[in-house]
């Protein structure tokens, strides 16, 4: 009978086996694996969140009288201070329909939060408007038909619109 020798004859290490085992399949590359990762991660989420709402429904009722009214109070300052803000865009957009202020206009010139400083600069705006209106060009006789000052004939109107 003759035995095979395991070990290599050169290094003295272990010989490979000339017919290795088909390699065995790793459970993290099964699909199956990973569904059921995916399935308890999802389980623990939501036993997590309903843990969460447990536990704001018992901090909600061991909170003391005073610090539910500070929470109240909190909550209607922070609603408080909001409102100038949309009376202001409000009063904005009013005054723009109203004065007929182009945009480019409004967006430079009306720029307050509060509303008596947004009239304000409205009024600014359109007083200065109207002054740039007044001294615009301005012709004295636009329209008049001339006409000589002795009532005389046609040459003396034109002698006295070209000169001469």
């Amino acid at each position: 009978m003759s035995e095979q020798s395991t070990v290599a004859p050169a290094t003295g290490e272990p010989a490979a086996p000339e017919n290795p085992p088909e390699q065995q399949q790793k459970p993290t590359d099964t699909v199956d694996f990973w569904k059921q990762k995916a399935r308890e991660q999802e389980k623990r989420a939501k036993d997590n969140a309903d843990a969460a709402k447990r536990l704001g429904v018992l901090e909600e009722s061991q909170k003391t009288e005073a610090e539910k009214a500070a929470d109240r109070i909190t909550k209607a300052e922070a609603e408080v201070a909001a409102v100038p803000a949309k009376v202001s865009d409000a009063l904005r957009s009013h005054l723009v329909d109203l004065h007929e202020i182009s945009d480019e206009d409004a967006e430079l010139f009306l720029n307050a939060q509060d509303p008596e400083t947004l009239l304000k600069q409205a009024n600014r705006l359109l007083g200065r408007a109207k002054e740039a209106r007044k001294g615009g060009n301005h012709v004295p006789r636009e329209g008049a038909t001339p006409t000589s000052a002795t009532g005389g004939d046609e040459r003396e109107v034109v002698s006295a619109l070209f000169g001469g």
